[in-house]
């Protein structure tokens, strides 16, 4: 029976622990391709590499195993994983593990979820995994049967048309973990504060702080989840038009005649 082959990423680099462990659980459901960055692109979101040469380098070749990096970002490694290495679709894509939540408004920054979508977009059932973990020494054990189980679903039944997922895994013993909820994504979002500094030629710079603001506790939500000890899955679309709002907008006749 052939196995199925699976595409791997993440947006916290090549070397990051989330990535390696991501790698062994998938090696256990099928050929593996993993294409990652040589460097971090957390909090790139969805950007591609359009002003500057790719870089893809093979690092390791085996019986259904290859792995390259690449100077790209996420967005990139699927569309090289695809084009070039593959030069064909993949059965899935899995990213991360990512080293932190990407629940709620996350997704919208998160260089892991949007490989994810660039999957959906192409038609490639996909995944992305994180843990509400941000050390990079964290701990993944927990992890790792929800992971393959949920992988294991989705090989078999497929995500529908545009659809892809969004996995969170609370930073806590596996025997801890209640269970998984079938989540909506949370209003949340981040209140960025800029500090101002001064170089060493009396330049001001500004580095980025701020902090995550809840908008809401409501069970149901992926963030109740996450805190609640429950993993939260997602399904996600790239469809961003509001669809409710399209006969509100059509009702203001715009026509150009005012300009």
């Amino acid at each position: 029976m052939k196995k199925p082959t699976i595409l791997i990423t993440n947006d916290d680099g090549i070397k990051a622990g989330g990535l390696r462990y991501l790698i062994s659980i998938m090696r256990e459901l099928g050929d593996v391709l993993v294409v990652a960055s040589e460097k971090s692109n957390s909090g790139q979101g969805h950007a591609i590499t359009a002003r500057a040469p790719l870089r893809l380098d093979l690092v390791e070749e085996s019986e259904g195993y290859a792995e390259y990096v690449t100077n790209g970002t996420p967005v990139d490694c699927v569309k090289l994983g695809e084009q070039i290495v593959l030069k064909r679709k993949p059965d899935m894509i899995v990213s991360g593990v990512n080293h932190g939540s990407n629940a709620s408004v996350n997704i919208m920054y998160s260089g892991t979820m949007a490989a994810v979508i660039e999957g959906s977009i192409a038609g490639i059932p996909s995944i992305g995994f994180s843990l509400d973990n941000y050390e990079s020494s964290a701990d993944f054990s927990a992890c790792g049967s929800f992971i393959k189980e949920i992988s294991t679903k989705v090989l078999k039944e497929g995500l529908s048309k545009g659809v892809c997922l969004n996995v969170n895994i609370p930073a806590v013993p596996k025997d801890e973990i209640k269970g998984v909820r079938i989540c909506r994504q949370a209003n949340a979002r981040w209140v960025e504060q800029y500090e101002e500094r001064a170089d060493p030629r009396s330049r001001n710079y500004y580095w980025l702080t701020g902090y995550f603001e809840k908008l809401e506790d409501t069970e149901g939500t992926d963030q109740w989840a996450i805190d609640n000890n429950y993993i939260s899955v997602v399904p996600v679309q790239y469809d961003l038009t509001s669809h409710k709002s399209l006969d509100t907008i059509k009702s203001w006749n715009l026509n150009g005649y005012g300009l």
